[in-house]
């Protein structure tokens, strides 16, 4: 599969599947990121909920090629970009 094909197999997902089924990742890696941060005893921000999924696909892939988590690790690392981005913008406002 070409690098295209799986960045556009992630895009399709993330905007589409996934959107319909969980809705927007701000909200749903919000709530993931609320339960991780009670079980945990730490405050887990919604952007490294993306980071840790993108690094659950990256440990399955030692056992050998998956399509699925090629595609899979490409939408996590795109919403943790995202998500990074809103935190990014909201603590500079919190700031100044």
């Amino acid at each position: 599969m070409h690098r295209t094909e799986v960045l556009q197999a992630a895009a399709d997902l993330t905007c589409g599947e996934r959107l319909e089924q969980y809705g927007p990742p701000q909200e749903n890696f919000r709530d993931i990121a609320v339960g991780w941060s009670v079980l945990l005893g730490k405050q887990i921000r919604p952007d490294q909920v993306a980071m840790c999924m993108a690094w659950l696909k990256l440990c399955r892939l030692r056992r050998g090629p998956h399509t699925d988590s090629y595609i899979d690790g490409a939408a996590y690392l795109a919403i943790a970009g995202e998500l990074g981005g809103d935190y990014e913008a909201t603590a500079g406002k919190a700031e100044k």
